[in-house]
């Protein structure tokens, strides 16, 4: 058990006692190393209890889970301790408090706020449902969910979150909170899926609206309204539509339910009406001759001229505008207008590209349109080329994360993982990106996996492949046309790569010839970049401090081979 003032792990000093449950208690605790604070979930093991071994099972699932993880809303997990009498999981500490504890003390919450959270989590859940294979959260839940103090929130709590299997019929345990959870989650109903997440969050949502627990009696979704009139019908449409029984006719997905909570004044019975009156005014006049139905079909014929002309004038407009923020915004209203076509995405892109600095705002901005539209995107030709782009994106300027620690590059890395296994499952090997998404995509998981795999002592024959990905990556790039920026993070991987896992290159087969050469090739190429800016000046200086510590873990790994000689 921890104590106060206690150091775990050489660098986690214990603050105070934050939480506890059961079998379980959550500390604040310094990183003396980073001067940051992390909360740390502590789980004492006991071998002669077996709800005990369950928990701790539990708790090292969730958390190498979540490890793979990286999103805005949702907790992340940086360590896992593993010693012989306590586990100890490293994770983000959270200001704030749970959309429970807001309930317990103000009552329903206004929809127009209920919307807005609402649509960071349903941003989230498509981030997990988008995952390969898809994550399903399955206890959504107020319970759940951190509203932190400037008003965003973080999902928390993955205990029970699971990944989807095409082969299987039904889930193997049947977890979930009574009266949040789905039919489907009880058994006999089918696996639980992104549908499943849908329905729990709809029920969630009812419960902010309406004050009324779900768990407690009357024990039935009455419509919201029903609870209070002032409530917005299309609100309630959707609502309704989430928590149908059958998973058939809820939400498909959540970029379908991300649309409707941005539309939700639409979906009234009022907005319904009006459909209907244009719907029966223009089957009349369709009726009435063949002049009309021409007439309909030029007017449609205008229409798209109109909408193309708007499209390409947003686009121009992003162009000449000064500002990242203005480029977003125009290309955003050029996206609404053609979401299937590929020049407003690129354009957003670009712009962000500007200053060399993807922040979290502008990821926001373009995740948001892509999102929404992203099942109709995956079966236009190109989307491939437009996924590849967007990994790059992330890898090489992701800002998430940056104030964390000296380097994001594995945050970047994770992020950036998905969106190049797109561009290899929606692309072709005669594409030109088709081998760099695939090289990019295994250094990533690379990465994200091996500290797992160390701990698990299964990491042997993990470096070659890894290797051979490295060098062709420096190939491509080295003295190529590529930017300054990618030219030197590429360049820092591969010094890190040298540095850190020399030894276990020898390992699985790697030469020292091999190695020297690669080495000399970086340090080479880093010389002769010529740096534009205070960022990649300082980039390329932290590559140059690199050279001898490479070097020096060279040497060594080789060493005792060489004295065998």
């Amino acid at each position: 058990m921890a104590v106060i003032g206690q150091v775990i792990d050489g660098k986690y000093e214990i603050l105070k006692l934050i939480g506890k449950g059961g079998m379980s208690k959550v500390y604040l605790a310094m990183d003396r190393r980073l001067n940051k604070q992390w909360a740390i979930k502590e789980i004492v093991k006991n071998a002669l209890d077996e709800n005990n071994k369950i928990v701790v099972h539990s708790a090292i699932a969730e958390a190498n889970l979540i490890k793979q993880l990286d999103h805005p809303a949702i907790v992340r997990i940086v360590d896992i301790i593993d010693n012989e009498d306590v586990i100890y999981i490293i994770e983000d500490y959270i200001e704030g408090e749970t959309l429970n504890t807001v309930l317990e003390q103000n009552g329903a919450q206004p929809q127009e706020i209920v919307i807005e959270w609402a649509i960071q989590i349903c941003e989230a859940l498509e981030y997990l449902h988008t995952r390969n294979p898809p994550i399903i959260y399955r206890d959504m839940k107020p319970a759940n969910v951190m509203l932190k103090p400037e008003g965003n929130i973080k999902i928390i709590d993955f205990g029970i979150a699971r990944e989807y299997k095409d082969e299987k019929n039904f889930d193997t345990v049947n977890l979930g909170t009574k009266g949040y959870a789905a039919p489907e989650q009880f058994g006999g109903k089918g696996q639980s899926d992104a549908r499943t997440d849908i329905y729990c969050l709809g029920v969630t949502l009812y419960h902010l609206v309406t004050g009324h627990n779900p768990s407690e009696p009357p024990y039935e979704l009455y419509p919201i309204r029903y609870w209070n009139p002032q409530l917005s019908a299309g609100l309630e449409v959707i609502i309704q539509k989430c928590t149908q029984l059958n998973p058939s006719d809820r939400y498909q997905n959540c970029a379908e339910l991300l649309y409707a909570l941005h539309h939700y004044e639409e979906y009234g019975a009022a907005y319904r009406e009006k459909q209907k009156r244009k719907l029966r005014l223009f089957g009349s006049v369709v009726g009435m001759s063949l002049v009309c139905l021409l007439v309909g079909i030029s007017a449609m014929i205008i229409r798209v001229q109109i909408d193309q002309a708007d499209y390409s004038q947003n686009i121009a407009m992003a162009e000449k505008a000064s500002t990242t923020q203005g480029k977003l915004d125009y290309y955003a209203r050029a996206a609404d207008i053609r979401p299937t076509a590929f020049d407003a995405y690129y354009g957003m892109i670009d712009a962000v590209k500007t200053d060399a600095s993807f922040s979290l705002e502008e990821e926001q901005a373009i995740t948001r349109k892509l999102n929404l539209n992203l099942n109709a995107l995956r079966q236009e030709d190109g989307y491939a080329d437009l996924a590849f782009e967007m990994g790059k994106l992330y890898w090489y300027y992701y800002d998430y994360g940056a104030e964390a620690t000296e380097d994001n590059q594995l945050t970047r890395m994770k992020s950036a993982i998905g969106w190049f296994d797109d561009a290899v499952s929606y692309g072709s090997q005669t594409d030109d990106f088709y081998t760099m998404a695939t090289i990019y995509r295994d250094i990533g998981i690379f990465n994200r996996d091996i500290t797992l795999h160390i701990e698990e002592a299964a990491d042997k024959g993990d470096y070659a492949p890894y290797w051979e990905n490295i060098k062709q990556l420096v190939d491509k790039i080295a003295f190529s046309d590529e930017s300054e920026i990618i030219q030197l993070e590429v360049y820092r991987l591969a010094m890190y790569s040298m540095e850190t896992y020399a030894r276990k290159f020898k390992a699985d087969g790697i030469s020292q010839q091999e190695m020297t050469k690669l080495y000399e090739t970086v340090v080479n190429a880093t010389d002769q970049v010529v740096t534009t800016s205070d960022k990649t000046e300082q980039l390329k200086q932290e590559v140059s401090l690199r050279y001898d510590a490479a070097g020096r873990a060279i040497e060594d790994a080789y060493r005792e081979q060489v004295k065998k000689q």
